[in-house]
Order: structure tokens, then C-alpha cells, then sequence
């Protein structure tokens, strides 16, 4: 059975991280606050593009953690509110920016923004919401958090970037693409989780552990979602089953499946994906060859790989209570599609 992270129980909880969402409910009701307040804006069409994804029903998973890292750290003060809002201005940014450059037409199962207002203005209200994030990164006084978070967002940007040039290249290797996993998802994971330490002034080790729990649960997280992409339910992802097919987005299910394929199997991906050549039934033979031949399922062994580097990170702080709902996440974010 497939559950996706957005799930939620009778109570309203995220299924699988309520305890996460118990340690961080306080913070994350004034990061909400946080969030509405900074998408103010005497041009009309700025909040409304920016709401539009920000109220959509995003999981918000990522300022979680960085609420979640600073109580593990024992942080005291406002530092930690800020910046998860900034981590999530900087995630709906990339969002915006992503659904231009991929030509989505949906995004957490509503029309995208760009399907509503068009291309420009979902890069520009995304660069309105970088501006306003690091605006919030200054306010924290800390200047090792703004270089973290200023280095992701340069990562990130690079990890774009490769994706774009690893798009319809069927040549791609699975070290290829985990470099451009590391850099557009698991980057932001990293920085959004490292950053409560640092501001806690927590010794080095440990802020590089927080670091090392964040980029593995990211690898894992992407990892899952790639598979969902060919394996999941519609309505519960939030976009069409398929999608990452028809972009030509060579993901590692598709990396793996060209490997271990037949010649006339490679010639089915590079029509499909380096061609743009689509027809009826092709993608119900993506997801036939990937069955074929353990993509799926080689992918999400994988994911369980980066999930338990993430627990082994996490063996520095053991003993502190605050350790266990971010345990649980890794084990509901690897077992989301089972």
C-alpha cells in the first residue's frame, strides 16, 4: 500500500510524524504567522501567486525540522521560528521556479501557478520570496546561519542546473543523478536542519551530525518520490502518475532500468524520453520494463540506504528525548511506499 507524506489522520495529523508535529506545534503556529506576514505586498499579484502555493497544503516538512533540530539542540529564543520561515520561503521558491522550468501543469493537486498567472510571475514571486527569506536570515543575527542557508540556495540553484542538463540524456549515470538529488532536494534538508545547532552554538559535531541527518533523510525523500512518480495514487500525490515520464526527467527508476535493458528496451527510453516521442501505452510499458526489471523496488532499497545514515547520524544525540520523532520521520519517509 502506497501512503503519501501528506496523509493525514482523524486528528489532522501528518500520518507517521506525529510526534514530530507534537515537539514542533508551538513554533510552527508562529512560523505560520511568520509566513502570512511576509507575503505582504503593495503589488496585488504577489500574494496572491504566493499564497496560492503557500496555502495549498504543503507539508512543510522542512521548517519542521529545523524547529525540530533547534529543541534537539536546546535552543531558546526566536532564531529557530525565523529561519523555518525562511527554509520554507526558499522550498516554495524552488517550487515556483521548478513547475516554470518543467512546464507543470499541477502542483499538490491544484493548478500550478503558472497555469494561472503565467510563467513571469512565478519566477518573479519567487525571487519576491528569496528576498524575504534571507531578509528573515539577517533578522537572526547569525552569520553561520546565513551562510548555510545562502550556500544552499547557491546548491540548489546548481543542482537545477544539472537536472536541466541530465534531462532526456539517457546516458546519465546513478552517481549523475544522485549529485543532482544532493543538490536540488537534499541540499535544503541539510542547511534546514544544520541551522539549529549552529544557532544554539552546539559544538561542531554536532552540527555536522544535524547536517548529515538532514542530506540523508533528503537523498531518501527524493529517492521515494521518484518511485512514487511510476507507482503511486493520483490523488493522494498531488500530481498526475507519470509526470517525471512525461517531462523526460531521467530519474534513477529510468537509470536503472536503461542499464539493465535489452538494446530494443534502450531504444523505448530514447524515444520516449531523449526524443519526446510518447505515444498510447507508453507509459504503462515505462512502468511494465521497470517492474521487469527491479527499478522500483532497487530504488526504494536505496532510499532505505540514506535513511539509515540519516538514524546513524543521529546516534550523537541518543540520549536527548528530542531524538525520537526525528528517528521516526526517517523510518515514515523510507516507508512511504510500502
Amino acid at each position: 500500500m502506497v501512503v503519501p507524506l501528506d496523509e493525514r489522520s482523524e486528528t489532522g495529523e501528518i500520518a507517521g510524524v506525529g510526534p514530530l508535529v507534537e515537539l514542533v506545534t508551538p513554533g510552527m503556529e508562529r512560523v505560520n504567522a511568520f509566513i502570512l506576514s511576509r507575503t505582504g505586498s503593495d503589488v496585488a499579484m504577489i500574494p496572491e501567486v504566493a499564497n496560492h502555493l503557500i496555502n495549498s497544503g504543503g507539508k512543510r516538512l522542512r521548517p519542521m525540522l529545523t524547529l525540530a533540530t533547534a529543541a534537539l539542540s536546546g535552543y531558546s529564543g526566536d532564531g529557530d521560528v525565523k529561519l523555518a520561515a525562511s527554509v520554507e520561503f526558499m522550498h516554495t521558491a524552488t517550487l515556483l521556479h521548478d513547475d516554470v522550468v518543467d512546464g507543470s501543469e499541477m502542483r499538490r493537486g491544484k493548478l500550478a501557478a503558472r497555469m494561472l498567472w503565467g510563467n513571469e510571475a512565478s519566477v518573479l514571486v519567487g525571487d519576491f520570496l528569496l528576498g524575504q527569506a534571507f531578509k528573515m536570515m539577517v533578522e537572526v543575527g547569525s552569520l553561520e546561519a546565513l551562510r548555510i542557508l545562502a550556500d544552499a540556495a547557491a546548491v540548489i540553484a546548481e543542482g537545477e542546473v544539472m537536472q536541466l542538463a541530465a534531462a532526456k540524456n539517457t546516458a546519465t549515470t546513478e552517481d549523475d543523478y544522485l549529485a543532482v538529488v544532493r543538490g536540488k532536494t537534499a541540499a535544503l534538508f541539510a542547511a534546514a536542519c544544520e541551522v539549529g545547532p549552529v544557532i544554539a552554538n552546539r559544538p561542531k559535531a554536532e552540527q555536522a551530525a544535524a547536517r548529515s541527518y538532514g542530506m540523508n533523510l533528503g537523498i531518501a525523500f527524493q529517492l521515494v518520490d521518484d518511485a512514487l512518480d511510476y507507482g503511486g495514487r493520483e490523488a493522494k500525490l498531488g500530481k498526475k502518475v507519470g509526470d517525471d515520464f512525461r517531462e523526460g526527467k531521467i530519474t534513477l527508476p529510468v537509470v536503472l532500468a536503461y542499464r539493465r535493458g535489452s538494446e530494443d528496451e534502450r531504444a523505448f527510453w530514447k524515444r520516449t524520453l531523449e526524443e519526446g516521442k510518447i505515444e498510447d501505452g507508453d507509459l504503462p510499458e515505462a512502468i511494465r520494463l521497470l517492474a521487469k526489471h527491479g527499478a522500483i523496488d532497487a530504488t526504494l532499497e536505496r532510499a532505505r540506504h540514506y535513511g539509515a545514515m540519516a538514524r546513524d547520524a543521529l546516534a550523537l544525540f541518543q540520549d536527548r528525548p528530542q531524538a525520537k520523532p526525528l528517528l521516526d520521520v526517517v523510518g515514515f519517509v523510507t516507508a512511504r511506499a510500502h
